[in-house]
C-alpha cells in the first residue's frame, strides 16, 4: 500500500493529490490511503505502518519516523534539515534524532550546509553528512573537507554509510535535491540531475535493506513541469520495484 500525506501549505497539499492522480492514470498504484492532518504531532497516531509514503512538506517525515521508530535513516536532500532552533521542515531531522525517534542518520547530497542565523544551532550528533559538492568544516581548529558526491567515489561513500548505519534503513527522498530545471523545489534547489539521483538511489537499494521510504516536498509546481513529473514517476518506480 502507499500512504499519501497532503501535509503543509496549500501548494504541498495540492501537489500530493496531483501525483496521486498521476500514478493512478499511469496504473502504477492500486491500493492507497490518504492521511490528513494540520498538525505534525497528530500524524504518528493517524498514519499506518506502510512501505511507501508520498508527502508534501518534509516536516511530515518527522511524524512518520515517530510512528515507525527506525534505527537508522538516510535522507537524500538539498538541505541537511539539521537546524536546531524550532521544529519545522528545516529542522525535523535534528529533532527526530534528539527525541530518539531515529538512532543514527546519514544525509546525502545537500548543498545548503550552514545555519541561517547566528543564533541557529546545527545539530551534529549521531549524524554524518555527505554533500553534493565539495564543502569544508572546521575540526579542532583545522579546515577539513567532507566526503562528497563531487570528488569522492559513490561506492566509498555508501560503504562508509553502511558501516555507520547498519544494513536496515528508512529512506527519505526530498525532490528538491534535483536541479532547478525540474521545477519541483519551492525554495532552494539542489544540484543533482535525475540520472545522478537514480544512480544514488540504485546504490542505496543495492547496499541497504530499505524498510520503508518516503518521497517528500511534492508541490503543485510539478503539475506544470514535464521533467518534474518524469522525475517523480521514475523515482517512485525505482523505489517500489
Amino acid at each position: 500500500m502507499v500512504t499519501f500525506i497532503p501535509f503543509g501549505e496549500k501548494p504541498n497539499r495540492d501537489g500530493v493529490l496531483y501525483v496521486l492522480q498521476l500514478l493512478k492514470r499511469n496504473k502504477l498504484i492500486d491500493d492507497y490511503v490518504i492521511v490528513e492532518s494540520s498538525r505534525v504531532e497528530l500524524l504518528a497516531g493517524r498514519i499506518p505502518q506502510d512501505r511507501a509514503y508520498i508527502v508534501g512538506e518534509h516536516l511530515a517525515t518527522y511524524g512518520i519516523v515517530e510512528k515507525l521508530r527506525p534505527s537508522s535513516l538516510i535522507s537524500v536532500d538539498a538541505h541537511t534539515d539539521l537546524m536546531h532552533d524550532y521544529l519545522d521542515h528545516g529542522s525535523w531531522l535534528a529533532y527526530a534524532l534528539e527525541e530518539r525517534f531515529v538512532n543514527r542518520a546519514v544525509v546525502m547530497a545537500p548543498v545548503l550546509m550552514i545555519p541561517t542565523t547566528e543564533r541557529t544551532q546545527l545539530w551534529t550528533r549521531r549524524v554524518k553528512v555527505f554533500p553534493a559538492l565539495l564543502r569544508s568544516r572546521k575540526v579542532r581548529g583545522r579546515w577539513r573537507a567532507y566526503k562528497n558526491l563531487q570528488t569522492n567515489d559513490l561506492l566509498e561513500i555508501l560503504d562508509e554509510a553502511k558501516k555507520y548505519l547498519g544494513e536496515e534503513v528508512y529512506l527519505t527522498v526530498d525532490l528538491d535535491v534535483l536541479r532547478p530545471e525540474y521545477k519541483i523545489a519551492r525554495f532552494q534547489h539542489g544540484e543533482l540531475t535525475l540520472e545522478e539521483l537514480l544512480e544514488l538511489l540504485e546504490g542505496i537499494k543495492d547496499n541497504f535493506k530499505i524498510t520503508s521510504f518516503d518521497i517528500a516536498e511534492i508541490s503543485d509546481r510539478i503539475r506544470r513541469s514535464r521533467l518534474g513529473k518524469k522525475a517523480f514517476v521514475e523515482v517512485f518506480q525505482l523505489l517500489m520495484g
